[in-house]
């Protein structure tokens, strides 16, 4: 009787919790929205480099998803675009603490576009879907949005090493680079993601 009471209690706490998030004033939202973009500087600073590549492995993905899941419709990906556009203004909150514009014309640059993009796709569906809020859905989600990173990545990648590197690589070796050495671990990441995710979510729609 007791867990069925606690368990009850975390369902309406979480579920009072997002929708006092939905309908916060916009300059709240904007102050959670830089509060999670200060968490990000955190999570990017998560590093592994490899030596084959300049593209190292980060937490970067994870601060994308949960500022998608916490944040939800539009504010998930405005507070990625802010982490950003910090960066690009000289701040140091880039992987390694790097900062400055020149980090946007680097071999990371589509991957700072794809955690912007992929915090306003979860955000939509997280909070506009309640049948997503499930672990499979979820989970789909998340490996969707890391691939969707890695595709934008790689693409950039690709073009920075034939413009400005005069690197021609081929498709195969651009994979290998920015694609394939990341499919592991963004496939442990979703699983981990989709269960935090899943537990935190409400279930009904606080809209």
């Amino acid at each position: 009787m007791t867990a069925i009471t606690l368990g009850e209690r975390y369902a309406r706490t979480r579920y009072e919790v997002f929708k006092w998030r939905y309908h916060l004033a916009e300059a709240e939202k904007l102050t959670l929205a830089f509060l999670m973009a200060g968490v990000m500087v955190i999570l990017a600073q998560v590093r592994i480099p490899l030596p084959w590549t300049p593209v190292p492995i980060t937490g970067s993905t994870f601060g994308a998803i949960f500022a998608g899941v916490l944040l939800g419709n539009v504010w998930g990906g405005i507070s990625m675009l802010i982490y950003v556009t910090l960066g690009a203004a000289g701040l140091p909150v880039f992987t390694g603490l790097k900062g400055g514009a020149a980090i946007l014309f680097g071999p990371t640059a589509g991957y700072l576009i794809g955690i912007i993009a992929v915090s306003f796709l979860i955000g939509y569906v997280t909070d506009n879907y309640a049948k997503a809020r499930k672990f499979l859905p979820m989970f789909n989600l998340m490996l969707i949005s890391s691939a969707l990173i890695l595709a934008l990545g790689s693409a950039y990648l690709w073009i920075w090493l034939s413009a400005v590197k005069g690197q021609g690589a081929s498709l195969g070796e651009v994979l290998w680079m920015g694609f394939i050495p990341f499919i592991p671990g963004d496939i442990i990441k979703s699983v981990i993601a989709a269960l935090i995710a899943t537990s935190i979510i409400p279930k009904e729609s606080y809209k």
